[in-house]
């Protein structure tokens, strides 16, 4: 008899995402913009004084948070214990650091933090930061990646140096706009031009790129909001890899709530909300996954904005009444439509998609049932552009940023044939990707940003460590 699970989604893509949260901190940009952005909740000068900043501290994440104190160790363990008793397999973690800019924080602290993440899977009580990947790469419940949020100015060559000594494989940038008088009038504190920096240069260090979008800002208006995103999506100075969507929220306390008070401010109304959301969800190409649609802020704290509570399944639906598909990574996940459509892969075949961005040449690796629009794994290639800072990547390297096959989770080194993990496909991938930086790319070497706890799967296949990097000589 299959174990009973609650909540089946929260391991559907192969992996038990955890989220801890650092302390509250002032944001960073205070200091020279004089303010925070206008639609900020939170921090520790806001109404819920005891949250970090664009938290309210209602947030599930939030209360477990402060239920542990802000303790990483506590926050890790305890969540992982909670996974358990829900009946998920947690044998694969993958981090996310939330609690406003955690790249602002002293790195002593972010040391501290990020040292009991891993202390807390291992078992093993480190010194250093050094040592604490090096226990948690053997750690039964292994790390296979660490997310970490921070804003575009915090994502300069030493802040990427640091994440990626930390085991941090993906970035979650907030962009929130593409317009520069948008990004001036929410006051924050940053350019748009410094958001194309960024996804260059962490593109270029291996990481994968999710932003942070706010459709509805003030002065935009429906049809800029859609051009935003087709430019977002088109543009190969954008183009990231995963996205959250965060429709605007006006809670009490902000500098928005000031504007909608004073009748200066108007949400889109819910109907048009799910029709702008389901158009923007249109236009997300292939080989982006789309992580949320809409906060995880309690309802009760809302005056204006979401007025509901599933989002995505309406925009969805309306998507499916006009007649058009949403081709994003997560909708096509082979476990989230076992879940969702009870529907399974009957003929899968290799498909790749190229595109560039970001001053260098992606390649997007897939295994698809064509028929049926599902997804079993992919993998990111990329050749690195001439720019790269890090010099285990210079002179022509291709790195394959992402290797994820989907499916429910399978505990490492087992195999269970009505599951999708563990099945050789992501052998598969690694080989083909390994051609493509071979005959095409013509590069000499090939990297992989891996999870701490995976790197002894690319050992097997003749990689060693360089730096934060697996790499291997191309013959």
């Amino acid at each position: 008899v299959p174990k009973l699970k609650a909540k089946p989604i929260r391991t559907a893509s192969g992996i038990a995402v955890v989220a801890v949260m650092c302390k509250p901190h002032r944001c960073p940009h205070i200091s020279f913009t004089g303010n925070i952005c206008v639609y900020c909740p939170g921090g520790p000068d806001s109404d819920f004084e005891y949250s970090t900043q664009s938290y309210t501290g209602y947030e599930p994440t939030s209360m477990r948070a402060i239920r542990a104190r802000y303790d990483p160790f506590l926050q890790t363990r305890h969540r992982i214990e909670q996974l358990k008793q829900l009946g998920h397999s947690v044998d694969k973690v993958e981090f996310i650091v939330m609690g406003g800019t955690f790249m602002a924080l002293p790195e002593e602290y972010r040391d501290y933090f990020i040292r009991n993440l891993h202390d807390a899977l291992s078992g093993h009580t480190s010194n250093n930061i050094y040592e604490a990947v090096k226990y948690s790469e053997r750690s039964l419940t292994k790390c296979i990646g660490i997310t970490i949020e921070t804003r575009p100015d915090y994502c300069m060559k030493r802040h990427l140096s640091d994440m990626l000594t930390y085991g941090c494989t993906r970035l979650e940038i907030g962009v929130q706009s593409v317009y520069e008088d948008v990004a001036r009038d929410t006051n924050r504190g940053h350019t748009v031009k410094a958001v194309c920096e960024s996804f260059h240069l962490a593109k270029d260090s291996g990481f994968k790129v999710v932003a942070h979008m706010m459709p509805d800002l003030p002065n935009v208006g429906l049809e800029r909001d859609i051009e935003q995103f087709t430019e977002f999506f088109e543009n190969p100075a954008f183009r990231p890899d995963g996205l959250k969507l965060y429709p605007t929220l006006v809670i009490r306390g902000t500098g928005l709530y000031e504007l909608w008070k004073s009748g200066r401010y108007k949400s889109y109304s819910p109907s048009d909300l799910v029709e702008l959301v389901a158009r923007i969800l249109a236009l997300v190409p292939p080989w982006t996954r789309v992580y949320r649609v809409q906060r995880d802020i309690p309802m009760p704290l809302v005056s204006s904005g979401v007025e509901h509570g599933n989002l995505r399944e309406l925009a969805l639906a309306r998507m499916k009444d006009l007649g058009i598909q949403c081709r994003d990574v997560r909708t096509r996940e082979v476990g989230i439509q076992e879940i969702h459509h009870k529907v399974r892969p009957y003929q899968v075949e290799l498909v790749r998609r190229d595109y560039v961005a970001n001053g260098g040449w992606e390649t997007f690796l897939s295994y698809e049932d064509p028929d049926q629009d599902i997804l079993i794994g992919l993998l990111r290639l990329r050749k690195c552009s001439e720019e790269t800072f890090r010099f285990e990547l210079g002179g022509g390297v291709s790195i394959v940023r992402e290797l994820h096959v989907y499916g429910s989770v399978v505990p490492v080194s087992s195999r269970d044939p009505t599951k999708f993990q563990h099945q050789g496909f992501g052998m598969l991938l690694m080989e083909e990707a390994e051609r493509i930086a071979r005959e095409e790319h013509g590069s000499g070497k090939i990297a992989v940003i891996s999870g701490v706890g995976t790197r002894n799967y690319y050992r097997k296949i003749g990689y060693r460590l360089q730096g934060p990097y697996m790499v291997k000589m191309l013959k």
